[in-house]
């Protein structure tokens, strides 16, 4: 996965709560084994309503996306982060997440934000008439965007570093193959079975 520090891009805004990962990647497509093909059918039902937010001109090619609290809830399926990047997501910002889909972003490179409702509220009215760049810079754990907005957010160092890095669980595993190795010559020579 790539590393993750500042990434700079269009945001689309999807001012609704409560979105479940039965929204976000409907079960049917969920047949695929691989990690990609699934942005196709991201929002897949309600991008047949007019008016879907997605739809609009000025959500084309965004890289950022701006919702509402308990983003991510309903089932735990990782492939919910997989849609949103596969579709060219690389940072989701919302008042809260669902915990289990806030894991699997970190674990996919997909970057979950979390500000004060009044900072998300305050991105959704700027990104309501037309586009909204933001920065998010997570070296700093900044959000800046037009008419001078600046918010900070926090994340726990573990998955920061995994972000960071570009690394998954086991990424960061490997990392300390070396130390694993050592540990196992070392009990093999204890005689440890």
């Amino acid at each position: 996965m790539l590393p993750f520090r500042t990434h700079t891009g269009r945001a689309a805004v999807l001012p609704r709560a409560n979105v479940d990962t039965d929204q976000i990647i409907p079960k049917q497509f969920l047949k695929r084994i691989e990690r990609s093909g699934f942005g196709q059918f991201l929002f897949h039902d309600w991008r047949k309503q007019p008016g879907f937010e997605l739809n609009r001109p000025g959500a084309a090619g965004a890289t950022i996306l701006v919702t509402g609290e308990n983003f991510g809830c309903g089932s735990s399926r990782e492939h919910a982060p997989w849609a949103l990047g596969d579709y060219g997501f690389r940072v989701i910002i919302a008042p809260s997440f669902a915990d289990i889909f806030f894991g699997n972003c970190c674990q996919n490179g997909l970057m979950p934000v979390v500000l004060s409702a009044d900072e998300v509220e305050s991105l959704l009215g700027l990104g309501a008439d037309g586009p909204l760049d933001l920065t998010v810079d997570l070296e700093h754990c900044t959000v800046a965007g037009p008419q001078g907005f600046l918010a900070t957010f926090t994340m726990d160092a573990y998955r920061r570093g995994m972000l960071l890095d570009g690394l998954d669980e086991i990424g960061r595993t490997l990392k300390l193959e070396a130390h694993i190795a050592a540990w196992e010559r070392q009990r093999d020579m204890e005689g440890v079975a």
